[in-house]
């Protein structure tokens, strides 16, 4: 039997549409085209698809069948479809992007290498100094996207979420912690706690355990580079909270732990803040589609 996509569009339309004549219409054909085309679908198929006499036609159980295959195949090939289209224009544009996360550097290049592949003519950047004042640089058009872990109400601004996280605690395997199954917020009393130089606000570590609790730790230091705060954690220099895909290569290193933050664990939201005008362009919803994908790839190496 061999069956095109516009067999599959034919039972659909007629299914819907309750009538040949009304079908065709949807369809664009005639409906002597229509019949045709039914009549050598069901020689194909051996069966009778359409219970003759029914009024308005209905499908045979063998036509449900192939409805049923036409529902799950069509929406596929017409997302494709939509998404060639979009491939296929507006091709030139800017993309300047806002960092509000600062761990973020790990998975947004691997996507950005991907989109400028299919989008050459895309401007792209980021501009990580303007991490404070990000979301009134995106209403002043001096960006396009800004990644987020904190959704506001913002006339004119969607935020699309991207993927969930875990923040985890990682630890040196010579810290007394290290034999904890989870960490609370009283054990960070006596640990320096490493953070990247951003606002508490900012750092998941406060906001969701060390503020609601009213804990202090010991000490806090703060560093640029993520490779630089899991040298001195390696060190048993200080203790720090990272997003899951920053510790997917340590986790089984010997030199570090990794444990859950507070007994039931931590799960986080990123988001992707755009102006809702942005949002339907075709090489925006791309590099959306990429943020929510290809970070899980970094969460399950």
């Amino acid at each position: 039997m061999h069956l095109e996509f516009r067999h599959l569009r034919t039972i659909r339309a007629i299914h819907t549409a309750g009538g040949l004549a009304r079908a065709a219409d949807q369809l664009n054909i005639t409906q002597s085209a229509l019949s045709h085309q039914v009549k050598g679908i069901e020689q194909q198929a051996g069966v009778e698809l359409f219970v003759r006499r029914s009024k308005p036609l209905k499908l045979s159980a063998a036509g449900m069948k192939l409805l049923r295959l036409a529902e799950r195949v069509l929406p596929e090939v017409e997302a494709l479809e939509e998404e060639f289209r979009g491939l296929r224009s507006g091709k030139s544009g800017r993309l300047h992007i806002a960092i509000e996360c600062h761990a973020c550097f790990d998975w947004l290049f691997p996507v950005l290498d991907r989109f400028r592949r299919a989008w050459p003519d895309v401007d792209v950047d980021i501009r990580p100094g303007l991490a404070f004042g990000a979301m009134p640089a995106l209403l002043r058009e001096e960006v396009d996207l800004v990644i987020s872990s904190d959704p506001e109400e913002i006339p004119g601004i969607t935020f699309v979420p991207l993927f969930d996280y875990a923040p985890l605690f990682v630890a040196s395997a010579q810290n007394p912690l290290a034999e904890k199954p989870f960490v609370t917020a009283d054990d960070f009393r006596d640990q320096m706690l490493i953070t990247y130089p951003v606002e508490r606000t900012r750092l998941d570590v406060f906001t969701e355990v060390l503020t609601p609790a009213k804990v202090e730790p010991r000490a806090v230091r703060q560093v640029e580079l993520t490779a630089v705060i899991l040298m001195l954690v390696a060190a048993n220099r200080g203790v720090a909270v990272l997003p899951d895909w920053v510790l997917r290569e340590v986790r089984y290193q010997p030199d570090y732990v990794t444990r859950p933050v507070t007994e039931k664990g931590l799960t986080k939201r990123l988001f992707a803040a755009v102006r809702e005008e942005d949002a339907v362009k075709p090489y925006m919803a791309h590099v959306l589609r990429l943020g929510r994908t290809e970070p899980m790839k970094l969460q399950r190496a």
